[in-house]
């Protein structure tokens, strides 16, 4: 399986990147990051880390209820080069030379150089504040400290996410002495666009601070990707995986099919879109209207989480599903309660099956409509707690305590209802491109316009069901289906970000032209300033490391 393999070490960038064309263009990237490293540190970076970010084709808002997603990663990334600390170096400070300091800059300017220094709990256990810091990150580990504010998110802030999870687990002791380490980020994933930018840069830290402790040896894709899930939780997310699991495990020319349940598992799948005539690429269109997930987590990313959450639980006690009081189910779980054996779910065709008969059961989250304003199908605090057969203390224990959500309304049966139709999407979408990898030769337009269908009925669920999209996304996509797109949605978190639109390889610059014309936003932009922001992607290998000579 993809997620048990090794994380790819490098020593030489033609390795890294086999494409002659891409590892000659980025020759001269990594060349310029290695001179920059060793002009401010004084010495040269012993490691590189690079991340991608990744565009989600379909499947979206379900990785967190443990649903398969259909993700490829992209071209664009981050780069972190990094090495020990070397006595009078550079601008280095005598603070990073101790155990574990840190001194991290970035290319750029408009992010400030920082210098922060783990710090290890003292034997008589955390203060009440470092507790509660704790409390609020599932999973978090007490061992050690690093300030992160989650109420004001800085750069740094995911540099110190992706080094919690290397102290925690490779240095339990404070007489295990991490690494003083010099680090230089750089990145072309555009920040807030909904290409996981920041899932890359907890990636790269990751992969940064592992391998210059040295610790690179027997990590997993897959374990990689869980600890960066949890690193990306010390910055307030609570990440599903399907970013990391792309940014970490994706390979050159192919999607993959990412599944959560039981357990982590990536399944490589070659797209058609190479051999169709036309042939297709994708196209990232950037709304430029920032998705900050964190800053609004209360009322977009996190409130979802709980809303599927409690939804879950709901549908249970309404299916006669037997639960504790301090069980907190996500939906898929509860799906494969109601299956009732393992056989069903053996196959992802099965399961695609076993969703299809599950679908009505989604009805019973419907609220009567009986003092309701019309249409309104979401429901009260009051009445999500009465719905759940909890107290108020332990749905607060249970559902609240961890996160922060505000709403009016609670909109469970929505939802619910985009969850499972939009996990049917992805298996539709995984069964058009392995139809298309069993036959030979060129294939027919039509392969096109069934996977453009299912991303078309995606932004519609995403809309409307989900409501993670906005006006400005809305019409990036109306846009792209009257500029000739075959299929046109969403991608990332939403509430702002990048739509993803399947276009005819010939018809790219004319697509281009005919959006760049129809988006305000992008009228004044020429050259490399609207390359930024709307472009053609291949699917990207996933993250690895070059390791520099000595």
């Amino acid at each position: 399986m993809a997620a048990e393999l090794p994380i790819p070490v490098f020593t030489s960038l033609d390795k890294a990147l086999p494409d002659l064309e891409t590892a000659a263009a980025q020759g001269v990237r990594y060349n310029s990051v290695v001179a920059e490293y060793e002009k401010r540190f004084g010495h040269k970076p012993t490691y590189i880390a690079r991340a991608p970010g990744r565009v989600n084709l379909i499947g979206e808002h379900i990785d967190y209820v443990l649903f398969g997603c259909f993700p490829a990663a992209i071209e664009r990334d981050i780069l972190i080069a990094c090495g020990p600390s070397q006595s009078g170096s550079g601008t280095s400070t005598p603070s990073t030379h101790v155990p574990g300091g840190v001194k991290a800059e970035n290319l750029d300017p408009k992010y400030k150089p920082q210098h922060f220094v783990p710090m290890f709990k003292s034997p008589q256990g955390p203060s009440a504040a470092e507790e509660a810091d704790a409390a609020s990150n599932v999973h978090a580990e007490t061992f050690w400290h690093l300030d992160i504010d989650k109420r004001e998110l800085r750069w740094e802030s995911y540099v110190k996410a992706g080094y919690y999870g290397v102290l925690n687990r490779f240095f339990p002791s404070p007489s295990a002495h991490p690494a003083p380490v010099d680090l230089l980020v750089t990145g072309s994933v555009p920040s807030g666009s909904g290409l996981s930018s920041s899932a890359a840069m907890v990636v790269a830290s990751t992969l940064a601070f592992l391998a210059v402790n040295n610790k690179l040896d027997g990590v997993t894709k897959g374990q990689l990707v869980e600890m960066a899930m949890e690193n990306e939780k010390r910055v307030g997310v609570n990440s599903g995986g399907l970013d990391q699991a792309a940014s970490v495990i994706c390979t050159p020319h192919s999607a993959i099919f990412v599944d959560f349940f039981p357990r982590l598992s990536a399944e490589p799948i070659p797209l058609p879109t190479p051999r169709t005539i036309p042939r297709a690429v994708f196209v990232c269109a950037n709304s430029l209207v920032v998705s900050d997930k964190v800053v609004s987590a209360k009322i977009h990313y996190n409130l979802r989480v709980v809303e599927t959450l409690v939804a879950a639980r709901v549908l249970a006690l309404r299916l006669g599903l037997s639960l504790g009081p301090s069980e907190r189910p996500r939906i898929r779980e509860v799906f494969s309660r109601w299956l009732g054996s393992p056989e069903l779910e053996s196959t992802p065709e099965k399961v695609k099956a076993g969703l299809e008969r599950f679908l009505p059961e989604i009805e019973k989250l419907k609220p009567s409509p009986e003092g309701r304003k019309e249409g309104e199908l979401g429901i009260t605090m009051k009445e999500m707690v009465e719905w759940s057969g909890l107290s108020e203390a332990q749905f607060h224990d249970v559902y609240l305590s961890w996160v922060d959500v505000e709403a009016e309304y609670f909109q469970l049966y929505k939802r619910a209802r985009h969850v499972i139709t939009e996990a049917i999407r992805v298996l539709e979408f995984r069964e058009v491109c392995l139809r298309a990898q069993a036959t030979e030769g060129q294939l027919p337009e039509d392969t096109l316009r069934a996977l453009g269908a299912l991303m078309d009925a995606s932004h519609e669920s995403c809309a409307k069901l989900c409501e993670s999209s906005c006006p400005e996304v809305d019409q990036l996509a109306e846009l792209a289906r009257a500029s000739g797109a075959y299929g046109c949605r969403i991608t990332g978190a939403g509430w702002g970000g990048c739509t993803v639109s399947l276009v005819a390889e010939d018809k790219v610059e004319e697509f281009i032209a005919k959006v760049k014309a129809g988006y305000g936003p992008y009228k004044n932009l020429e050259g490399d300033a609207l390359k930024e922001v709307i472009f053609a992607t291949k699917p990207s290998s996933g993250a690895f490391v070059l390791k520099l000579e000595e």
